[in-house]
């Protein structure tokens, strides 16, 4: 979310059941190493980053941007959400009609199967919906990453459309606040 607009941030901590989704703390910088080095995390998204660039790149206090919460379970960084707001003359597969704002989420690999992902995104979309009520938020992922697809339709993102791109099929789908009359 580069552009905020009357949505004030860093919002306060969200708390779940489980977790808290905040921004981000310099104790974070060893996590966010782990999760961009991961050979497993990078499977859909180009692969994992040479953990010594890492070392050199990430700053003392990685993260720290409007839409990114790192999701914190007993005080520990576990992965993290993001809502990336796309301007309009960034080129991005987002197409105009399905929403400008795109949810994303990395996790250790060690947070994995315990539903996590699920309970941290539901939070941030719920976060979302309060503060931008109506807009559509999108997804988009690998249809070869089993898991994401089944994540997008538990969250209740419906498919807008299919494209090819960076050498795999990928998936875009739309979530809403607003529930169509029908």
């Amino acid at each position: 979310m580069t552009e905020q607009g009357p949505v004030a941030w860093p919002p306060a901590p969200i708390r779940t059941e489980r977790l808290v989704l905040r921004q981000s703390e310099a104790r974070d910088r060893t996590a966010f190493i782990e999760l961009f080095a991961s050979p497993e995390a990078g499977t859909y998204i180009g692969g994992p980053r040479p953990r010594d660039e890492l070392e050199r790149a990430v700053p003392e206090l990685p993260g720290r941007r409007p839409g990114l919460f790192v999701t914190d379970l007993d005080g520990a960084m576990i992965g993290m959400v993001t809502l990336d707001r796309h301007d309009a003359g960034r080129p991005s597969h987002v197409r105009a009609d399905a929403g400008k704002t795109e949810l994303g989420y990395m996790f250790l690999p060690k947070a994995w199967g315990r539903g996590y992902a699920a309970e941290a995104c539901a939070a941030a979309l719920g976060w979302f919906a309060d503060t931008s009520p109506g807009e559509p938020v999108v997804l988009c992922t690998q249809i070869a990453n089993d898991r994401a697809m089944r994540l997008a339709a538990k969250l209740g993102f419906t498919e807008v459309e299919r494209f090819e791109e960076y050498g795999a099929e990928q998936w875009l789908g739309v979530w809403s606040s607003v529930t169509p009359s029908g």
